[in-house]
């Protein structure tokens, strides 16, 4: 058994470059040599997508390497990830541009709608006159709203609109947030009846 070692050994040493001497002396009794080398166990990971948000890993469709035992463990039997495959990033892609194409669309259609309340010209307010310029109450968005759906047939949420706050006649102009990146300006004009 302590030849074969020692036989196991050698081989080894040549393979590293070792010299005669220096087998020599693994089979001499009297010096004996010791040769240990610590390796690291590879970290083992694995390729994934995640199917949901998880908390301090990553977002929905989101790639990731994460160590095997935390996908096998914690990940998969809960169903927040799933490992890569050709096919599934295939899906992905199209996903992403299906996704794309639908923004596109939806800013497109916005951009369509800004350029015909742009195009209207002037929306007409009437409100009750007061001392000099002033008017009674105020005009709110929820006016103009009703008004662009009285002159135009169209739907817009309140919350899109801004509005200064109008409390005299005269002219203004407001702004209808219908995407994150287009912004209709309508001007609104406000007269006593």
């Amino acid at each position: 058994m302590a030849t074969a070692a020692a036989a196991s050994t050698l081989s080894w040493l040549h393979s590293l470059g070792g010299t005669q001497s220096e087998t020599t002396n693994v089979n001499d009794r009297r010096n004996r040599v010791v040769i240990v080398f610590a390796q690291k166990k590879a970290k083992q990971t694995r390729k994934i997508i995640l199917k949901e948000d998880v908390e301090h890993l990553g977002k929905k469709g989101q790639l990731l390497d994460v160590k095997a035992g935390y996908f096998r463990n914690y990940l998969l039997p809960m169903g927040k990830a799933q490992i890569i495959t050709p096919t599934l990033l295939k899906e992905m892609k199209m996903e992403e541009e299906r996704i794309e194409a639908e923004k596109q669309r939806v800013k497109e259609e916005a951009q369509q709608l800004a350029l015909i309340f742009e195009t209207v010209g002037a929306f007409k307010v009437k409100r009750k006159d007061g001392k000099g310029k002033q008017i009674f109450g105020s005009v709110t968005a929820q006016d103009l709203v009703d008004i662009i759906k009285a002159q135009l047939q169209r739907d817009v949420d309140k919350r899109i609109v801004s509005l200064p706050e109008i409390r005299e006649m005269g002219k203004y102009i407001a702004e209808l947030k219908l995407h994150p990146e287009v912004t209709a300006r309508v001007r609104v004009n406000v007269y006593a009846n």
